[in-house]
């Protein structure tokens, strides 16, 4: 029987979760398998691997033939390479100490790019924030600056109407004062013409 080392999807459409595991190779992709040997997230960052390596090279070791996405998963779990150092110890290239000292410090050497990639993660997403915060600060600056130069001109839009509101009846009292002494003035020259007819008519008299 050929046996493949896979994924088998799982999860909510959109967001796939993976099985990773060792299959019949005339099995359907979701079908039966042999045995689950880990768990595959992409929608993390970084991707969460969860994989049991021994199983992972035991079935290595007994023929089964990973697809180029588990293979890849496999590597960077170090279960390539782990399988690789047992072939020479089954050589007698190494000792099974050595094989262990050399996939230990490739382990300790894995987890320091790791926790690197982590770190460098959430310092970008530190300086986004800060960034959003102060690019949201210039707006709120902005939108503060039109907020009182729109209060300044209501302000002197309003002590115009008031001066203006102001100075009207002072205009009306001047009109009404002046059309008053027009009035007074026609009375006056009215009463000097009647006096001077009534002169002119007491001369015919005499």
């Amino acid at each position: 029987m050929s046996v493949k080392i896979r994924l088998q999807r799982h999860g909510k459409k959109g967001k796939p979760f993976y099985w990773i595991v060792a299959a019949d190779a005339r099995s359907k992709r979701d079908g039966r398998l042999l045995e689950k040997i880990g768990t595959y997230n992409p929608n993390t960052n970084p991707a969460t691997i969860n994989l049991d390596i021994d199983g992972a090279v035991k079935w290595l070791q007994n023929g089964a033939q990973p697809t180029d996405t588990a293979r890849a998963i496999l590597s960077y779990k170090g279960a390539m390479l782990k399988n690789h150092l047992a072939g020479g110890v089954r050589k007698g290239a190494l000792t099974e100490d050595q094989a262990e000292e050399k996939f230990n410090a490739w382990l300790e050497e894995k987890a320091g790019k790791v926790s690197a990639k982590e770190d460098g993660l959430t310092k970008a997403k530190a300086e986004a924030k800060a960034k959003a915060l102060e690019l949201e600060k210039e707006v709120n600056e902005k939108r503060k600056a039109v907020a009182v130069e729109e209060v300044a001109v209501a302000e002197e839009a309003a002590t115009k109407t008031e001066e203006a509101v102001e100075e009207a009846p002072q205009t009306i009292d001047e009109a009404a004062a002046e059309a008053k002494g027009e009035t007074v003035t026609k009375e006056v020259e009215a009463q000097e013409e009647e006096v001077a007819t009534e002169v002119e008519a007491s001369k015919e008299e005499e």
